[in-house]
């Protein structure tokens, strides 16, 4: 798309079905690179991915040639495919269905780079839906209870 210049700094947070802990320290990395190669390979730009055993954050620049849920469709389902053929887990691998999507300026992608990157740190404290609520509520998205992932 010439003449089109963007600068959208997208997090993403997605967690495993039904927040089940399988995505294991031991492999979590591979995981990471495969995420990023996905997102790298449909043009976009990966700053960061961590995560705890139950959930993912991803923050990339996002280029507008793609729509937003397509990306993720994607990268949600070569994963589960990925770790399925791996064997990585016992158990059959999918992801939640849905995802939370948030958007920030440049100014604020160091701080949300070292957010990403603590969460082992940061779930030691808070969890999973106490910190997407959280999340939710900074970016004032209205939400309704039913619809938010429930601690297991």
């Amino acid at each position: 798309m010439s003449n089109t210049y963007t600068q959208i700094h997208i997090q993403t947070v997605f967690a495993v079905r039904n927040r089940d802990a399988l995505i294991s320290p031991e492999w979590s990395e591979r995981l990471y690179s495969y995420m990023a190669s996905i997102v790298n390979d449909q043009g976009h730009k990966t700053l960061a991915i961590g995560g705890v055993s139950n959930h993912v954050h991803l923050l990339f620049g996002f280029r507008p040639t793609q729509s937003l849920s397509s990306l993720m469709l994607r990268l949600k389902r070569e994963t589960s495919e990925w770790i399925n053929k791996e064997r990585l887990t016992r158990f059959q691998f999918q992801w939640q269905e849905g995802y939370g999507a948030f958007s920030y300026s440049k100014s604020h992608v160091p701080r949300v780079v070292q957010y990403i990157l603590n969460q082992e740190k940061h779930h030691a404290k808070r969890s999973f839906r106490e910190e997407y609520l959280d999340i939710l509520r900074k970016n004032e998205i209205e939400f309704d209870e039913r619809y938010i992932f429930e601690d297991v």
